[in-house]
């Protein structure tokens, strides 16, 4: 039995450590003890039986409407059991309640953040996300892999792209 819970102080060494696993690869930014404990309450956390962590994901503000989806992680001996998606949809449920208007999100994974409601757009929407990555990681933008998603949390779906 798995569950989604809000993260701990006494989970941020784990998180770091699940987060930083996929640096390397590109799949995720690495993150530091002093981000995590920063972002605690941006955190969700995929828990087994026991209480350990499975996966995580967080949310990181860039201004009251809009919010990224980050830091979505999970142990490799737990992929392809659907627990990205359970991720993705506890981040959306926050972004929500804390009345985001939209959630976006830089991945690889394409279908699975389609098949979670997302829509694909170019990065060039969220200038912001450009700007703040040029300063600390230009890598992030500049993989040609890594597409834009997004998702109105917003009744007015037909609202025009901002």
């Amino acid at each position: 039995m798995t569950k989604i819970t809000a993260a701990h102080e006494t989970d941020i060494r784990s998180l770091v450590a699940l987060n930083n696993r996929f640096a390397p690869s590109g799949l995720t930014l690495t993150r530091t003890e002093e981000f995590a404990h920063h972002h605690l309450p941006d955190y969700r956390v995929l828990r087994d039986a026991d209480g350990g962590i499975l996966g995580c994901v967080a949310l990181d503000e860039y201004s009251p409407s809009v919010c990224e989806l980050i830091s979505l992680a999970i142990v490799p001996e737990a992929h392809g059991l659907g627990y990205g998606r359970v991720l993705i949809n506890a981040a959306v449920q926050l972004a929500t309640r804390r009345e985001y208007a939209e959630l976006f999100a830089l991945s690889y994974s394409d279908e699975l953040f389609l098949s979670c409601g997302f829509e694909r757009v170019p990065l060039s929407v969220y200038p912001e996300k450009i700007a703040r990555y040029e300063k600390i990681d230009r890598t992030e933008i500049q993989m040609g892999e890594k597409h834009c998603f997004r998702k109105r949390l917003t009744a007015d779906a037909d609202a025009p792209p901002r």
